[in-house]
């Protein structure tokens, strides 16, 4: 698949349910939703570029083989994490008209983007994939999830079905980054895939009591 239209895919998965995708949605029932989105445009652009560049630099410099069976382990956990799902503090959900709406959505967007799972999704693309294309796709694929997310909340006034869309996203995934574990790691010994389902077992009950935990709150 086109590097483009693979970014934008995955990270318009990545960012369903998201920490980012939920302080969107609340962002956009104080302000205007064509200024939240172009504010999310602008910050994803800039943090993306950082995101890119890092895949791009640890990509040019490892094993092609390697890489692509780490960025499959990463690509299960990231299923895990959007299966667990987010939920933003009370500070996060409050309005805020102190300055204008665009430098606010900009400035709350950019901080909570760093170290997102969308950020690391976007610097996991590309260390296997080249760098403009994964950049451009993941900002876009950041913008229509999150625009997405925002008219069908508007328009439907109630609740999405959250998990079911949750569920469907991680499959995508886990299949993704299975595959990607395969093509990279086919003639590998036992004992990395061993190692490596450990990390992922790990990693799945992580996230998976995470979910549990948030799910009491």
């Amino acid at each position: 698949m086109d590097a483009f239209w693979l970014s934008l895919a995955m990270i318009f998965l990545a960012e369903l349910g998201d920490k980012t995708q939920l302080v969107a949605l609340t962002l956009a029932t104080c302000y205007n939703t064509g200024v939240v989105l172009w504010g999310i445009f602008w910050a994803t652009l800039a943090v993306h570029v950082f995101s890119a560049g890092i895949g791009w630099f640890i990509g040019g410099r490892l094993p092609l083989e390697w890489i692509n069976f780490v960025a499959g382990i990463a690509f299960v956990a990231f299923g895990f994490w959007t299966l667990r799902g987010d939920r933003i503090d009370d500070e996060e959900e409050s309005c805020k008209t102190t300055i204008h709406p665009f430098w606010i959505v900009f400035s709350t967007f950019f901080m909570a983007e760093l170290g997102d799972k969308t950020m690391l999704s976007t610097v996991t693309l590309a260390s296997t994939k080249p760098f403009l294309p994964v950049w451009l796709g993941s900002t876009l694929g950041m913008v229509l999830s999150d625009g997405l997310a925002i008219i069908l909340g508007k328009m439907l006034h109630a609740k999405l079905p959250e998990k079911s869309i949750k569920i469907g996203a991680s499959i995508i995934f886990f299949i993704f980054g299975a595959y990607s574990m395969y093509e990279g790691g086919a003639s590998f010994g036992t004992g990395i895939w061993i190692a490596a389902a450990l990390l992922i077992a790990v990693t799945g009950y992580f996230f998976l009591r995470g979910a549990h935990s948030l799910s009491k709150r």
